[in-house]
């Protein structure tokens, strides 16, 4: 696993055999970052069941301003804390469950990618939460990783795309 563009093109990351993650695959990453790529720049980026870390740390290294990385499981975070350990940009890692997390932030974000884990039917009440919580800026994307969710929103959606069993849809407020 590596970052795929960037300023930290080909940067290795740890945390692909993290016991309850699935790493996004460079594939995928790689056209999903050419999606949002407009959206990078400046943005403030929440990065939501973040697992390694490895879509926060691919926006930093694409121009994010800032990117929150949430996740409630020590692993991951300490994983997250040793990828980003040569990364000199603006990030905060929150060790908590993500409603939590949701409640506690003031910031709004342009970027949020929800990838949690697949068989909770989490990214609905995730994204219902950040619309409650009035978290999401004009024209912000959600970013969507999921399987078998059937996900309701009244968001625009922008994108959609399959990759065997996964399915990234991007939502725009």
């Amino acid at each position: 696993m590596r970052i795929i563009s960037g300023k930290y093109k080909g940067l290795k990351l740890k945390g692909f055999d993290i016991n309850g993650t699935r790493p996004t695959m460079d594939r995928v990453k790689e056209s999903l970052f050419g999606m949002i790529f407009p959206y990078l720049e400046g943005s403030i980026v929440l990065d939501l069941f973040a697992g390694s870390g490895s879509l926060g740390i691919e926006a930093l290294s694409n121009g994010a301003q800032k990117v929150y990385f949430v996740d409630n499981n020590h692993i991951p975070i300490e994983t997250i804390k040793e990828n980003l350990k040569n990364i000199k940009e603006d990030y905060k890692i929150l060790n908590m469950n993500f409603t939590k997390a949701l409640d506690s932030f003031n910031e709004k974000f342009d970027i949020i990618f929800l990838d949690p884990p697949y068989d909770k039917n989490l990214v609905s009440k995730s994204i219902e939460k950040l619309i409650q919580n009035d978290l999401l800026n004009e024209g912000a994307i959600i970013v969507c990783e999921y399987e078998n969710e059937d996900i309701k929103t009244d968001l625009e959606l922008i994108k959609y795309k399959k990759y065997g069993s996964k399915n990234i849809k991007i939502f725009k407020n």
